[in-house]
């Protein structure tokens, strides 16, 4: 385990990235980790998303899957991969400070 600087607060990681803690994110730490992992600056869409990936996790546990976010969050599948790049899911559960899916490579 390792530890990084978001919004000038160090966070404990894992070694792809995703928090250990979900209760160390804040939301002014999402911008940077977005341009860490290449999204370039969030929008209103990116922020559905995101807070779409925590309210999940914050009810079942995990964060949705790519087909459950295309359902639910009211971003289509098309658009996901345009927001979230090399696996939306995965991305935004990173972004949004919330362990990687269950099923994600």
């Amino acid at each position: 385990m390792s530890s990084k600087v978001y919004a000038g607060t160090e966070v404990s990681v894992n070694d792809e990235g995703f928090f250990t803690d979900p209760g160390q994110w804040r939301e002014d730490m999402a911008a940077e980790i977005a341009q860490e992992a290449g999204v370039g600056d969030l929008t209103g869409r990116h922020w559905q998303v995101i807070n779409f990936m925590r309210t999940e996790f914050a009810e079942k546990g995990t964060g949705p899957t790519v087909r459950a976010l295309g359902k639910s969050s009211g971003v289509s599948v098309k658009e996901l991969y345009q927001l979230f790049p090399k696996g939306p899911a995965k991305l935004a559960a990173r972004i949004a400070g919330i362990p990687k899916p269950r099923g994600c490579i």
